[in-house]
């Protein structure tokens, strides 16, 4: 009689090869059944339950990532007034009350929202740590911070200037903003590399990190508001938008380098 030590298999390594094997190969041939049957029937069952758990998950994570991806495209479309559980319930054509077995309310949603934007801005400053001197890569992460903001105006407004995600982490409890942090971190640690180069000596790197952070933001807030374009056409400065705001931009970058 032979067993899985002597075949050197688990038992689910055995089942996985006898549905591909013939049968017919074995000696002796019941033998072989009768032991798949009293030792591996068990774990069949296990498999088709893992599998069916499997699938279910799988189409519990697509609803959520369709849910959200609706959000996004009502946010962009309309705005932020116009997403509603309800809303986004006609757009996926599924039931509000389907949406309320992924999100309990409109904040736990737009939090959600705020998570995907912040991954977003992240994956974007993850393409320029390849850059090796920490002030070339700190100017490209500005950059990328100006592209981001103005690819996705509204989100850049959801995840930097409306209360209501921050209202949501006030109302749970939570006291870290995970997402938040990797996004200040990458710019704290490229902070940091740039003082071993000769750069914002004797300044701490926190301070300098969030006056730079700072000043970006307001710049991109000023344009994503519509109130940069208030001011270009105030002072008829005769410059288009972009160029108005990468000349601030790199007037900025000129400031920061005497400080080496």
């Amino acid at each position: 009689m032979f067993t899985f030590e002597s075949l050197q298999l688990t038992p689910i390594q055995f089942y996985k090869t006898i549905i591909h094997t013939d049968f017919q190969c074995f000696t002796p041939f019941n033998d072989k059944i009768k032991y798949f049957i009293e030792h591996c029937s068990f774990y069949f069952v296990d498999l088709h339950s893992m599998t069916t758990i499997t699938k279910k998950e799988q189409h519990k994570e697509e609803l959520k990532r369709e849910i959200l991806l609706a959000a996004k495209q009502l946010l962009n479309e309309k705005g932020y007034e116009a997403i509603s559980l309800r809303a986004i319930a006609n757009k996926i054509k599924y039931s509000a009350g389907t949406i309320y077995l992924y999100f309990k309310d409109k904040n736990e949603l737009i939090h959600a929202l705020h998570q995907e934007g912040f991954r977003l801005l992240v994956s974007h400053f993850k393409l320029y740590e390849v850059i090796e001197h920490p002030f070339e890569r700190l100017k490209a992460l500005g950059r990328a911070y100006i592209q981001f903001a103005t690819q996705n105006p509204d989100l850049y407004q959801l995840i930097f200037v409306l209360p209501e995600p921050l209202h949501h982490v006030e109302s749970c409890g939570l006291v870290d903003w995970n997402e938040g942090d990797r996004a200040f971190d990458i710019l704290l640690k490229t902070v940091s590399e740039c003082q071993e180069y000769g750069y914002f000596n004797g300044l701490e790197k926190e301070r300098v990190s969030l006056i730079i952070w700072s000043t970006m933001h307001g710049l991109c807030t000023l344009r994503t508001s519509g109130h940069l374009g208030h001011v270009a056409a105030a002072k008829s400065s005769g410059y288009d938008l972009d160029t108005l705001m990468m000349g601030s931009f790199e007037t900025y970058v000129h400031m920061l380098e005497r400080l080496k």
